[in-house]
């Protein structure tokens, strides 16, 4: 079965992670072929490119793609994408992402392809933008809609954001979460050396975050609440792992809040590195008010991990009030720093939510289990092939 995957940019995020581990998985299950496209990468997100060095012909990178709109190459993409789906003749195009989902779907119902299958990674469309872009995104979400054979959710959250916006109906949705490699996540541990390098001292409480330094992610939130924690917690370390274009205006804020020593940043860390820095966490928070699914909370979780979340999006799946973290409103800093607070100074709550988010993860959360899953959707619409 030939399958070919498309996504707007493999910068290090949850996306593009859950896109690079189902091509990398469906290629090594006999009967399918399977290659990706791609748009540039580029900017201080980092790049997940290098994961297919050893196998670049799965890889083809479009040049066109580009994800702010643009009318010249959005059609550009849309015609090259037309061109590659006549000549390589997939049974199914699987899109993922906001730009590349909208111009795949398009293109391969175009090209003839006889079954599209979109992941909602996010939504394309809500309250974090202006009207404008909502009426732009939510219209040309419903056009691809009208021409996608069955869409995966990340999250249950996203298959009623969708259904809401009058996009497909309920039996063209199949929730299969986020999976990834869980072993380096429950072989986490608190590594002194590590802590020391960063400046962490042995009795200190850290509140990690990993997320792009990027608007919506809550960065702001975090500094917000800061002070209060440390008053009554002044050994806490805030450690954020990830970079972006707001890294500049966010040291400043930390600085201008007498919060530099308490505030670190890690800058890039490549994803195999990520259990190291989960390890020397004893909180996770995660505070995106746009996120279908957040990795890093099921990621926090496979580690023991408790959470903190912002009660967005797809978030409450796996943040589950008092058994494996707390929610809170956005932008509530008071409700944030009293949680934190309590996970502080309460190490046998932290390791009873931990636990319980332990086996949470591993019982959902398997890259294994995610592929068979996306295996068994791809035979319900392409039967026998595989047999």
């Amino acid at each position: 079965m030939r399958v070919t995957h498309v996504i707007t940019r493999l910068i290090l995020g949850g996306a593009q992670e859950n896109t690079v581990a189902t091509v990398l998985g469906l290629q090594n299950r006999p009967g399918f072929e399977v290659n990706l496209v791609t748009g540039p990468t580029s900017g201080p997100e980092g790049s997940l490119e290098s994961c297919f060095a050893a196998k670049r012909e799965l890889l083809t990178i479009l040049p066109s793609l580009v994800r702010p709109v643009h009318p010249l190459r959005d059609l550009q993409a849309y015609r090259r994408l037309r061109e590659i789906f006549h000549a390589s003749r997939p049974r199914i195009v699987h899109t993922h992402s906001g730009k590349a989902g909208i111009l795949g779907r398009l293109a391969a119902r175009d090209a003839g392809v006889p079954v599209i299958i979109h992941t909602i990674h996010g939504p394309s469309f809500g309250t974090f933008q202006g009207a404008p872009a909502n009426w732009l995104f939510r219209g040309a979400e419903r056009r691809a809609g009208r021409v996608t054979t069955h869409f995966i959710s990340v999250a249950d959250a996203m298959t009623r954001q969708y259904l809401a916006a009058g996009i497909g109906r309920p039996e063209q949705y199949t929730r299969i979460f986020s999976g990834f490699a869980l072993g380096p996540f429950l072989e986490a541990r608190n590594d002194p050396r590590l802590r020391a390098r960063l400046g962490i001292e042995p009795g200190d409480f850290v509140v990690g975050k990993i997320a792009r330094l990027f608007q919506l992610k809550g960065h702001d939130d975090l500094i917000a609440a800061a002070p209060a924690i440390l008053e009554r917690h002044p050994q806490t370390k805030f450690l954020l792992v990830g970079d972006g274009a707001l890294r500049g205006e966010l040291e400043g804020r930390v600085a201008a809040g007498g919060l530099a020593g308490k505030f670190i940043f890690t800058g890039l860390v490549p994803p195999e590195e990520i259990p190291n820095y989960i390890g020397i966490m004893d909180a996770v928070v995660h505070l995106s008010r746009r996120e279908g699914l957040p990795r890093a909370l099921s990621q926090a979780l496979a580690a023991g991990r408790p959470v903190v979340a912002c009660d967005c999006d797809g978030a409450n799946e796996v943040c589950r009030p008092d058994e494996t973290g707390f929610l809170i409103q956005p932008g509530d800093a008071q409700a944030l720093a009293a949680r934190l607070g309590q996970l502080a100074g309460d190490p046998a709550l932290r390791q009873r939510l931990g636990r319980r988010g332990q086996e949470f993860v591993q019982a959902h959360f398997a890259v294994e289990k995610m592929v068979e899953n996306i295996c068994s959707l791809y035979r319900r619409f392409v039967p026998g092939e595989l047999e």
